[in-house]
């Protein structure tokens, strides 16, 4: 390569790792109040094949946008108000016999103790007691804290209404406009590398498609049927700890992981026979049967290129660096930091770097 096409090719990469860098620094300097913008535009990325249907019959792209934002409140809304409904009088429920469960606890672990005291004379009971009781209220006292932190913190009440007010608004606007948006970056493009950006945005697309919409599809299927599963045996708090464990199930073993330790838990308190523990454990092994077998083949697929792994690290890092923000942006980044990696090393073994000539 000529000194002079190196010169600009180095300076090219430098200006767009600038403007990178800035990007980045923009978006940790206005995370608190980018949320309700981005969930507008997923909102409004995951509804445009509707509207593109819609409009591909011969209507109007603005009313396929109204008729589209229409269907989705009237499904949204009262399944909202039927779930939230639902959930606040198992949490009322809950909060009145707990303690009662603590006391049910205490009874049932009474000869694990017991017998840890028969096969180990030297431990105290008192202390083991005193151990189990102070964990117990400790975790509560956790609990506590962590869902005070939820309310005053990601979910303030300001928070909360910039999502009803500001969200909708958004995800009409990109929803309506999203071909005009596409069309517009596309022609910002340099002329020189634009088949190759054209070409990594589509694979970028067809992953994006892939797994956040399939994903969303498979979160809501496997919130619905755990929640249904948890209510019908009987569990207090079953919808509420279902619908987490399917919605949070975009962390690979995340959900199932934690929808079957607190639903067991909870399950273990409550009940006094084996059948409903084990009910509750059928309800799972049910869950993940279908998902494994079913949802997640049908909807997601297994060409997607995220490997579960680079997914967890992305939420955890997406976490950590920008709280709820990081959360919903961090699997789109994630796919598109693989899609760049993968053509970079494309491009490294056809160069001369690679090849030493």
């Amino acid at each position: 390569m000529p000194v002079t096409a190196r010169r600009i090719n180095n300076r090219n990469w430098m200006i767009w790792l600038t403007i990178f860098a800035l990007f980045c620094a923009a978006v940790y300097v206005l995370r608190s109040v980018l949320l309700p913008f981005v969930a507008g535009i997923i909102i409004g990325y995951l509804l445009d094949p509707w509207a593109s249907k819609f409009e591909k019959w011969g209507m109007n792209r603005t009313w396929a946008t109204v008729l589209v934002m229409f269907l989705v409140i009237l499904v949204l809304v009262p399944a909202l108000i039927a779930l939230f409904s639902i959930i606040d009088s198992q949490v009322g429920h809950f909060v009145r016999v707990v303690p009662e469960y603590l006391s049910s606890f205490s009874k049932k672990i009474e000869p694990v103790i017991v017998g840890l005291q028969e096969r180990f004379p030297g431990l105290e009971p008192e202390k083991i007691r005193e151990y189990i009781h102070g964990n117990m209220a400790n975790t509560l006292k956790l609990a506590g804290n962590v869902f005070r932190k939820l309310v005053t913190s990601g979910f303030a009440l300001v928070n909360i209404l910039s999502l009803l007010l500001i969200t909708p608004v958004v995800a009409f606007y990109m929803l309506r406009d999203w071909d005009t948006f596409v069309q517009k970056v596309d022609s910002l493009l340099p002329k020189q590398s634009k088949r190759s950006i054209e070409r990594q945005a589509r694979e970028i697309d067809r992953i994006l498609a892939s797994f956040i919409r399939g994903q969303l599809s498979v979160c809501v299927l496997l919130g619905t049927f755990y929640a249904l599963g948890l209510y019908f045996v009987g569990l207090d708090l079953g919808v509420l700890v279902g619908f987490i464990a399917g919605v949070i199930s975009f962390i690979p073993y995340v959900g199932s992981i934690f929808g079957f330790v607190v639903s067991l838990a909870i399950a273990f308190a409550q009940f006094d026979s084996l059948v409903p523990i084990l009910q509750v454990v059928a309800v799972f092994m049910v869950g993940q049967f279908i998902e494994g077998n079913f949802l997640t083949p049908n909807l997601v697929g297994d060409s997607i290129g995220l490997h579960p792994v680079w997914v967890m690290f992305a939420l955890l890092a997406g976490g950590v660096l920008l709280g709820f923000l990081g959360l919903m942006i961090a699997v789109p980044v994630a796919a598109i930091i693989g899609v760049l990696v993968r053509h970079a090393i494309i491009n490294y073994k056809h160069s001369s770097l690679y090849k030493d000539s």
